[in-house]
């Protein structure tokens, strides 16, 4: 049984088809082979090109393997022996794809971050699929998420089919739909069923599953039937409509600082390159100080390398919206292990900042009264002393080329500052001096020449680390 992947690019996209090697974190001219409890999952590429790209993933199953240890009683051999389990797409697809794919499910990829957050053409075929139901199942399960569906049958009763899905969307999307949504058709999983599943459909269906007209049907058959699991998700996929919209009808008009920087996506750029920043630096226990409403930690949660996030925040209200943000009351056991939230102020220490390996300050210090700053300095750089910490901060030289700001104001009524690249630069240098970091400089967003980037960012690395 096998997925077939394939990227198009057409000749203005501005991005090659081979990047799907980038994408799915496998090399074009290599074949990658991978052993599991249940079979040999192989990734290789037949096509190759700017223009279309295809990556198959194809699962051999070990018949044998698949009935070694169970009760000879249950079934009877020949029934072990002799069906399509180990050779139409059902769930054994679905967990190999996970562990060959994991990051490329998850949206990471570190060479194109910009493709993996980006909709792009593509197309999936499965192939044999196994379908318990009528044909039409396949239709109204996939159209709804945005995909033109072909299929042709492949045996007289319309069990086995070729299913190709054609649609512009992110990738990591396309595999997670597939990854839920093979084994509903199938309606045949192979392994127990139990809590975690809840989680992991809640995880797998963020963002499409709650509102998909068909969610009763799927989330009955991804959880075999079993009432009490199915009604237990459903529930909390009522709790996430219900909190998106009382998180849309609650938020505020957009602030002013935002309005400003939104047509060159400044907010986004910031995070994206302070999440890429700690991942370059290996950082495996971040505390974010300013957390707001968790847009940062929402990103770095998806990280598998960051196994401690904590968010930090002098706000009861904006902690509530964060925990929202990140739905932290729905999260399996493993999440909430790993993150969680703290109320605090910035300029008193806390011993629980102590023992992070990094922490981040995005926009947060302009907010902050100057002659309060040397509270937090002495709290973060010479108490908690993190081995890296990512302030950012806005450029103010940078407001002249903003439409409609007069001379001297601030992007934002709560700003208590904005400092010049020279301000900027004085303040991280005393602090790494005083504190024993090394720190450096980088513009973020459009740079020009004359009056640099409208945000800028500095990275203090604490001295004898790399």
């Amino acid at each position: 049984m096998q997925i077939e992947l394939t990227l198009i690019a057409a000749p203005d996209a501005g991005y090659s088809a081979r990047d799907l090697g980038f994408l799915l974190h496998k090399h074009p001219d290599h074949v990658h082979t991978r052993e599991t409890s249940h079979g040999a999952v192989t990734i290789f590429y037949p096509q190759v090109s700017d223009a279309r790209t295809t990556a198959v993933l194809h699962l051999d199953v070990d018949p044998v393997g698949l009935v070694r240890g169970k009760n000879r009683q249950s079934d009877g051999l020949l029934a072990q022996y002799v069906n399509d389990r180990p050779y139409a797409a059902n769930s054994f697809l679905s967990v190999s794809m996970a562990r060959a794919l994991g990051q490329t499910i998850a949206g990471i990829s570190k060479e194109r971050q910009e493709l993996a957050d980006r909709a792009l053409p593509l197309e999936a075929r499965v192939v044999p699929l196994t379908l318990a139901g009528d044909p039409d199942m396949v239709t109204a399960v996939f159209e709804p998420l945005g995909y033109e569906v072909v299929m042709t049958a492949l045996d007289g009763d319309g069990h086995v089919h070729d299913l190709t899905l054609k649609g512009t969307v992110r990738l990591s999307a396309l595999l997670n739909h597939l990854y839920v949504l093979i084994p509903v058709l199938d309606n045949a999983k192979h392994y127990w069923i139990d809590r975690e599943e809840i989680d992991k459909l809640i995880a797998k269906g963020e963002g499409w599953l709650a509102e998909h007209p068909a969610r009763e049907l799927i989330t009955r058959r991804a959880l075999k039937h079993r009432r009490a699991l199915m009604n237990m998700a459903l529930a909390r996929l009522d709790e996430t409509l219900a909190e998106d919209e009382a998180e849309a009808s609650d938020d505020p008009a957009p602030e002013p600082e935002e309005h400003l920087e939104k047509p060159i996506r400044l907010h986004e750029l910031r995070l994206d390159t302070v999440a890429e920043t700690l991942k370059t630096h290996g950082a495996a226990s971040v505390l974010d100080l300013g957390c707001g409403e968790g847009k940062l930690m929402r990103r770095l949660i998806k990280e598998r390398h960051i196994r401690r996030l904590v968010g930090v925040d002098a706000s009861a209200r904006t902690l509530e919206k964060a925990n929202r943000r990140l739905r932290m009351h729905q999260a399996g056991d493993a999440i909430a292990e790993r993150v969680s939230l703290q109320m605090g102020s910035l300029t008193y220490g806390d011993r629980r900042w102590q023992g992070f390996d990094a922490a981040t300050l995005v926009e947060v210090i302009e907010h902050i009264e100057p002659h309060r700053l040397s509270a937090l300095e002495l709290s973060l750089f010479g108490d908690a002393r993190p081995g890296l910490v990512i302030v950012t901060t806005p450029n103010r030289e940078y407001n002249a080329l903003f439409e409609g700001m007069a001379e001297g104001e601030l992007r934002h009524p709560d700003h208590r500052f904005e400092w010049t690249r020279a301000e900027f630069e004085a303040w991280g240098n005393r602090v790494a001096e005083e504190y024993g970091y090394d720190v450096s400089y980088a513009p973020l967003g459009p740079v020009d020449k004359a009056l640099g980037g409208p945000s800028q960012m500095a990275i203090f690395r604490k001295g004898g680390e790399t």
